[in-house]
């Protein structure tokens, strides 16, 4: 049984599968474009684009052969929705999985350690429960508050991207971040 069926808890966190009744948080989470401008692929346009995104989710949280880890983040003391964090399967090698990892989290919940305090329990839960061997994530190179949270979590710098990606009609360097399966093992 997962650790996943009753969330992950942390000193203020629960992170758990996503449910129906989060179609609100979700919906001010991916409407927001000023709050995703880093992630301005997976904003939406309506609540029933929301829903659905949603309900994938959830109908993935279920899977068998399970490939997202959507993931719901709610303060512990209150159950609010404040955030999403989790990752998604590459590929499968002998060694184990390779995943690619994200997280987003309403405005006001920015720089109070939520975000490191929950990729922390999630990668974790990935080498610990999921079979994870290579825990890989990426950012747009000026997006420093999130570079801050993937140091803190300890992966470690692999490469940059020199004008990788587009945003706002200009090309941006991209950031990679990784984390193998032995190199968390000894982490502090």
């Amino acid at each position: 049984m997962s650790i996943l069926n009753d969330g992950i808890r942390t000193e203020r966190l629960i992170i758990r599968n996503p449910q129906p009744e989060d179609l609100d948080g979700w919906h001010r989470q991916f409407s927001d474009r000023a709050n995703m401008y880093y992630l301005q692929d997976i904003c939406t346009d309506s609540l029933e684009e929301t829903r659905e995104r949603l309900n994938n989710a959830i109908e993935q949280s279920r899977a068998y052969d399970r490939t997202r880890y959507f993931l719901t983040v709610e303060l512990a003391e209150t159950d609010e929705y404040i955030g999403g964090t989790g990752y998604t399967v590459e590929k499968e090698t002998p060694a184990g999985k390779t995943v690619h990892a994200g997280y987003f989290y309403l405005p006001g919940y920015h720089g109070k350690g939520y975000a490191t305090e929950a990729l922390r329990a999630v990668i974790r839960f990935a080498f610990e429960e999921g079979g994870v061997y290579l825990f890989k994530t990426g950012l747009f190179a000026e997006n420093k508050a999130s570079e801050r949270v993937m140091q803190k979590c300890g992966l470690i710098k692999d490469t940059g991207y020199k004008e990788q990606a587009r945003l706002d009609g200009r090309w941006c360097d991209r950031l990679a971040y990784q984390l193998l399966k032995p190199e968390w093992l000894v982490i502090p």
